[in-house]
This record gives structure tokens, sequence and C-alpha cells, in this order.
């Protein structure tokens, strides 16, 4: 793979984070403060590291990077019938991946590889507008920066603010994306602590109502894929835990 035809600029990513840094070399990752020592190229990224597609149902493929890229969250690929859509993208570039249409992102701080993606299948980036002026955003060439809630080819984006002001989680049929707004940990959840913890809070109480609207069976989240019920049981006793 020739990354000169991808992209005009050097590309390094963060081995502890996963982070991609395009057309700079900082001393330190600008996500996880890692020293550069543990950067490596994207074309050194491709090399050693792969895609491994995990089945969540019959239309979702789940994505990581293998081996593990250190903090990289998962990715998720839905195959809605009229086109393919990721919701957030690997830190590693593939090409060896179905092309994918659009990427869909929840927020602003794993965008992973994906200039690379959208320059080799000319997939469209879509990121809330808030999102989108954030520093860790600003190298990236997104194509559409919504500003409300939408719904597109059964993918419902819903905006809620909290972890990040852009932060957005997606519901397709009968799965919800919901990235690391929360984390869990055993049998306890909490909070994803990166982010004015009021906002994160308020926008949690929004996601739950709009939750509650729909009948869900799993959740795809950042680490993992559980059965919804299971996980809604300790989303509402954190929400009953919680003060402002």
């Amino acid at each position: 793979m020739e990354y000169t035809l991808l992209t005009k600029e050097k590309q390094y990513v963060c081995k502890v984070c996963g982070f991609n840094m395009i057309g700079y070399y900082p001393e330190h990752c600008p996500f996880c403060g890692a020293l550069n020592v543990k950067f490596i190229t994207a074309e050194e990224c491709s090399k050693n590291y792969e895609i491994i597609e995990t089945i969540v149902n019959n239309k979702v493929i789940r994505l990581n990077s293998s081996p593990p890229l250190g903090l990289e969250h998962s990715a998720y690929c839905i195959m809605t019938g009229k086109q393919t859509i990721w919701i957030d993208c690997p830190s590693t570039f593939s090409e060896d991946i179905e092309r994918m249409d659009k990427i869909m992102f929840t927020h602003n701080h794993f965008l992973g590889a994906s200039n690379l993606y959208r320059s080799y299948y000319s997939a469209f980036l879509w990121i809330h507008k808030e999102d989108s002026k954030q520093v860790l955003a600003q190298k990236y060439p997104f194509d559409k920066k919504f500003e409300n809630d939408y719904n597109f080819s059964e993918i419902e984006a819903y905006h809620i603010n909290g972890h990040t002001p852009g932060f957005t989680f997606y519901i397709f049929k009968d799965l919800f994306f919901i990235c690391d707004y929360v984390s869990i940990s055993g049998s306890n959840m909490r909070f994803n602590p990166y982010g004015p913890r009021d906002k994160t809070i308020e926008g949690a109480k929004v996601m739950n109502d709009i939750l509650n609207r729909h009948e869900l069976r799993k959740v795809c989240g950042f680490d993992y894929v559980l059965e919804y019920s299971n996980w809604k049981a300790k989303f509402d006793d954190l929400l009953n835990s919680v003060k402002i």
C-alpha cells in the first residue's frame, strides 16, 4: 500500500491509545500523553496490525485492531441493505475491509484511520459540528457536520452533549451504539470521567428518555456487546445513584 496515494501528510499512530496523528509528530500523544517513542507510522500500523471482525448479528459486525492497539475503541459496521455504515472507526487502516459508504462518529476522541478510509474508499465522514471544532478533530476531513438529530437509512442519531460537546449515540433497529459514554467493570457502571460531570449526567437523562421509547436487544459499547436488559439495569442504578 502506497500511502502517498491516500494522504500527502505523514501519519503516526500511538501504540498506547491508538490515536492517529495526521501531519505532525509531537513529543507526547495529544490524547493520552504517551512519549513519541510509542508512535509508529500508519504504514507500520497497517503492516503489523489487522482488523478482526466479530459478528454481532446478521446486519452488524464489530471491528477491532489485532493485536489490540492500546485503548482503541471498537467500531461497528452496519449493513443497512442500502448502504454500509460504520459507527466510529478502527485505528488501523486495512485495504482488505469491505467498502463502507459513510463513517458516523459518536464523538471526536477516536477518529482512527478514518481519513485513510475516506481517501481509499471515498467514504463520507459525519460528525456533530461541535465536535468537529475540537483540537483532536481539526486535521480530519469531515464531509458532513450535522447539528440536529437525524434518521438515515434506518440509523437514528441522537445528540446529547455531555462527555464531549457533540456526543451522539445511534440506534439501528434493536441495537444501541453508545461507545464510551459509560464504562463497565464487573457489576459496576460509571460515567466517562473525561468531560463535564453535570453535562454528562444531564445527557444521560436525555438518553434514558429516548431509550425508553425503543425496544432494544443489545448494546454495542467501546469494549463490549451486552444484552440490553442487563445493561439497562446497571444504567438505571447509575442514574439513581448520581447527584448533581
